[in-house]
C-alpha cells in the first residue's frame, strides 16, 4: 500500500490512488498513431512533388513546394521514432542503476 503525504500539515495521510486513464498507451494503439501520422506526412510530400511539377506558377512557389518535399521526409520519420507521450521514462533497460539479478547462475563449462 503506497501513502501520499499531503499538501497540508493538518491532514492525515492518504492512500495514493490509481486510476485506469493513468494506464499508458498500449504498444498497438502507439504503433498505429505513428504509422498514421507517418502516411499523412509522406501523402503531403507527394503531394507537394506533384504541385510543385503541375502548377503553373511562378518558381519561388515551385521552389517552395519542393523544399516541403525534400524536409518533410525527415519530419516524418523523427515524428514516427518518438514514443508516445504516455510511456513510462523508468521503463528504460539500459539504466545504469538497474541491478543484476542475483542468485547461481549457469555458465558454459561450469
Amino acid at each position: 500500500m503506497e501513502f501520499v503525504k499531503s499538501w497540508r500539515g493538518f491532514r492525515r495521510n492518504r492512500q495514493v490512488v490509481h486510476r485506469v486513464t493513468d494506464a499508458p498507451v498500449s504498444l498497438t494503439d502507439d504503433i498505429k498513431r505513428r504509422e498514421r501520422a507517418y502516411l499523412i506526412k509522406m501523402g503531403i510530400r507527394l503531394i507537394c512533388f506533384i504541385l510543385a511539377v503541375a502548377l503553373p506558377a511562378p518558381w519561388p512557389i515551385k521552389l517552395l513546394l519542393v523544399a516541403a518535399a525534400v524536409l518533410l521526409p525527415y519530419v516524418a520519420v523523427i515524428g514516427a521514432n518518438q514514443r508516445g507521450r504516455d510511456v513510462d521514462p523508468d521503463l528504460d533497460l539500459t539504466s545504469p542503476e538497474r541491478k543484476e539479478i542475483t542468485g547461481s547462475r549457469r555458465e558454459i563449462g561450469s
